[in-house]
């Protein structure tokens, strides 16, 4: 490896430990972390690259619930996923980052987080997610949910913005904008959140860290 190239990697990785702290900073006074343009440009990038590449057959309509219990509902979400394996090179370096967020965090905050899933959403002209939560307190292992935003040029009368609620009662309503390389990260069982429509295609990444909830009936992560 030249010089160039290693100094490079060595500035990517002390660029990630300060959005990392960021983030930890963040989550530990609020509960969540919402940092516009802040997805490393290589990585953000490459996904976006992926996403252009992928044939439209990959994504598939997204439901609710888990295992024997998922079913799609309109009347709930209307969006479309594909789920990243780690598969692509674009793939592999999103897990790589984060894994190493994962590992920082415990680190920093001792959250236990054991094992990460995400994957690509889609949601087409009008689509939305209504008012949910990723996780309910001590019925699943979500702890920590992660989106970055993929949508080049977005502009405000896009709509398609994420809204938190928070605060006592769920009065308080913090919109996000889907900007390219915006990250959001809050704690799954927190904070009730909905995806508004939107007035153009909108993509994202939406993933989850979990805990591990392995007992003599089940293994974690499920596969």
């Amino acid at each position: 490896m030249d010089h160039i190239a290693a100094y490079s990697i060595n500035l990517g990785e002390r660029n990630d430990i300060h959005l990392f702290e960021v983030i930890a900073q963040n989550i530990y006074d609020k509960g969540y972390s919402i940092l516009p343009d802040a997805l490393p440009s290589y990585l953000a990038n490459m996904l976006w690259h992926q996403l252009q590449e992928m044939p439209s057959v990959k994504f598939k309509r997204a439901g609710v619930g888990r295992d024997e219990d998922h079913v799609v509902n309109d009347f709930v979400r209307t969006d479309e996923v594909c789920w990243i394996n780690g598969e692509t090179e674009a793939g592999k370096a999103w897990m790589d980052w984060a894994e190493s967020l994962q590992s920082f965090l415990n680190r920093r905050l001792f959250l236990g987080l054991f094992s990460f899933e995400s994957h690509f959403a889609h949601y087409a002209e009008g689509d939305y997610y209504k008012k949910h939560q990723d996780a309910f307190k001590g019925e699943t292992n979500r702890v920590l949910s992660l989106v970055v935003y993929l949508n080049p040029d977005w502009l405000p009368e896009d709509a398609g913005e994420l809204v938190l609620y928070a605060g006592e009662n769920e009065q308080e309503a913090i919109k996000v904008i889907p900007q390219f390389g915006t990250i959001v990260v809050f704690l799954s069982e927190e904070f009730p959140h909905e995806v508004l429509p939107a007035n153009r295609d909108r993509f994202s990444i939406a993933g989850w860290f979990r805990v591990n909830s392995s007992n003599t009936d089940r293994v974690d992560p499920p596969i």
